[in-house]
């Protein structure tokens, strides 16, 4: 073997952990691609479980642990998985984290499970979820899909929250159950007191918010519908 073949077979160097190509996984669902304000999915948790930023919080850490564990579970059995049953595999695993998450929450938070149970459970139908697991798990490596999932869940988690901050401060006069509305009025007497809007804990109120911060991002990144 010459020299020349010798040196054209030196393997390149191994990519980064968070390369470049890898990072965007996480990036661009946060404004980009958003799974929500782009791709317009997972509109009804947005709207049904955003009155309180508390319960808000622990479905976008439910639906980032199911992302990253279902995606890490699909890109390791993409070999192994028939084709004509991806579909009820992806679902079976779904469920199965769901279940998981489910008796979590029965165990350790079951005021908030009885709150989130039924938003809970709905996951398993997600079309983030098993829009991921669809499009990039099943043809992708372990590693690179528990990014992507991250990076999505990720996207969908902010939106959320966002949604229910303003909802909740609006709506209720308060952020995580601290009453903000009595503090400020506090601070200027007894005659001066913040109405609430009991428009946002209701879902027009949601469709309101969620259509501002949608307006907003569009806005600021020029991005334009096709047909």
């Amino acid at each position: 073997m010459s020299t020349e073949t010798a040196q054209a077979e030196v393997k390149k160097p191994a990519e980064g952990l968070l390369s470049k190509r890898r990072k965007k996984f996480i990036t661009d669902p946060l404004v980009d691609n958003n799974p929500i304000t782009i791709q317009v999915l997972g509109i009804c948790s947005a709207l049904a479980v955003t009155t309180q930023l508390q319960p808000t919080l622990v479905m976008a850490i439910s639906v980032i642990f199911v992302m990253v564990m279902a995606n890490l579970t699909i890109s390791l059995l993409r070999n192994t998985i028939p084709s004509r049953v991806r579909i009820i595999v992806q679902l079976a695993v779904i469920a199965s984290l769901v279940t998981l998450v489910n008796e979590v929450l029965k165990a350790f938070a079951f005021d908030m499970y009885k709150e989130l149970s039924v938003f809970v459970g709905l996951i398993i139908t997600n079309c983030i979820v098993m829009g991921r697991l669809e499009a990039f798990a099943l043809g992708n490596k372990p590693y690179d899909s528990v990014l992507d999932g991250f990076g999505s869940a990720l996207g969908y988690a902010w939106i959320i929250l966002a949604v229910a901050f303003f909802r909740e401060l609006l709506g209720s006069g308060s952020v995580f159950g601290v009453p903000v509305y009595d503090s400020i009025s506090g601070l200027f007497g007894e005659d001066f007191s913040l109405a609430t809007n009991g428009l946002m804990v209701s879902p027009v109120g949601a469709f309101i918010i969620l259509g501002l911060i949608i307006w907003v991002q569009r806005t600021r990144t020029g991005y334009v519908e096709h047909n």
